[in-house]
């Protein structure tokens, strides 16, 4: 492989150092290495393969839980050595699908577990919804699990990847698995260089390289990802320095019996329309930058029952709000602006995120703007207009 490895969280040991007898006999929670590449076909799973032929070498009980090569040759080819453990079938509407056997890892109880394909979602029936869910449970068992994921699989990434490539990435990961990751391990690799590997057949296979030369593969499309994944790692490393500076802060702070600083906290308005779900995915985003908690607010007029549409979207909305570990918040009330500076008061906000208005008519005209209404009541807590181009397709209510 010619990629270009950058190793993103400054003193997280590699799980293959260090370890003496590379066991522990399930006395601790295991360590995630993660490969993370900005598209299929960067060597992402072959570098996974590479990292655990080094701990067979240095004396590590090795398995592959999980392997993809997508017929490519040569990553078949360097999974040769390995013990691969054999896949569980499941049945699955008149189909037999092939998922990981995670009863069977925890079983052989290896030290090390290669994992490929982190955002998979398993057949129904089987322990998890989600492979990230399955390495969750084998880092329970005190196993160290080395995986791989592309950054457009993250989930508060998913409209900005539907925007820059037209495509929508249906199956996610939460945020939380990279940020909790132990390493994190990016695989940058020229969009150039990318693209002559896809035409080579390295990639896919000959009959699906024209498609994905008009799709996916635009090398503006490729540029953009890579960055995107940069900025990404980037922001983790940016994260865990931070992590470290806080703790010793706080041990400092502590010992002297002093106040600790006021943190930031970020309140997002939202609304039971698809679109809702961009502005929240924007301020997790913020959120993360400005090391806040994240509150999101929908303020319900009194007597005005939902639609089904609006259930639905609703429902969405808690899910996503599970998953990236926000808070939702629902008042009724017919004071919009009164009871956002409430909420904002009573959290502690210093940061509103709200979309753009709908565009006034007839007598509402004459009133003063939300984002006015509420930089009045609220003078120390600044204000952001999130654009969001769903909004335009949402009924007017």
């Amino acid at each position: 492989m010619n990629a270009q490895e950058t190793e993103t969280i400054a003193g997280a040991p590699d799980v293959t150092e260090d370890r003496g007898d590379c066991g522990n006999g399930g006395a601790r929670r295991g360590r995630h290495k993660i490969f993370l590449g900005m598209a299929a076909g960067v060597g992402k799973t072959f570098r996974m393969l590479e990292e655990g032929h080094a701990a067979l070498s240095q004396g590590c009980d090795v398995v592959v839980g999980l392997l993809e090569t997508h017929g490519r040759q040569d990553t078949a080819a360097l999974a040769e050595g390995l013990e691969v453990l054999p896949r569980r079938p499941v049945r699955y509407r008149e189909t037999t699908l092939h998922e990981m056997d995670l009863p069977l890892i925890l079983q052989r109880a290896p030290e090390v577990c290669l994992i490929d394909e982190l955002a998979h979602t398993n057949a129904p029936g089987v322990e998890h919804a989600k492979r990230c869910e399955d390495v969750e449970e084998v880092l329970a068992a005190g196993i160290d699990v080395i995986s791989t994921v592309n950054v457009q699989h993250l989930d508060s990434l998913n409209d900005r990847i539907a925007e820059l490539t037209g495509i929508t990435i249906r199956e996610t990961i939460p945020d939380r698995v990279l940020a909790e990751a132990d390493e994190v391990v990016l695989i940058d690799i020229s969009p150039e260089a990318l693209l002559d590997r896809l035409r080579a057949g390295k990639v896919y296979p000959p009959e699906r390289v024209e498609t994905a030369l008009n799709n996916f593969f635009r090398i503006e499309t490729l540029a953009a990802l890579r960055e995107i994944a940069l900025r990404q790692v980037a922001e983790e490393v940016e994260a865990k320095r931070l992590d470290v500076e806080v703790v010793g802060a706080r041990e400092e702070l502590v010992s002297r019996e002093a106040p600790q600083a006021v943190s930031e906290r970020l309140l997002a308005l939202v609304e039971p329309y698809p679109g809702s779900q961009r502005l929240v995915r924007r301020a997790w985003r913020s959120a993360q930058r400005l090391g806040s908690d994240l509150d999101l607010l929908w303020v319900k007029r009194p007597g005005r029952p939902l639609t089904q549409a609006q259930e639905s979207a609703l429902a969405a909305l808690r899910q996503l709000a599970s998953m990236l570990g926000a808070t939702l918040l629902v008042e009724e009330s017919d004071d919009l602006a009164r009871t956002i500076a409430q909420v904002a008061e009573a959290r502690g906000t210093t940061y509103i995120l709200m979309g753009r208005s709908r565009t006034a008519r007839g007598l509402a005209k004459l009133r003063t703007p939300l984002p006015q209404q509420l930089m009045s009541r609220l003078p120390g807590v600044d204000v952001r207009i999130v654009a969001d181009r769903a909004r335009r397709h949402e009924p007017t209510p």
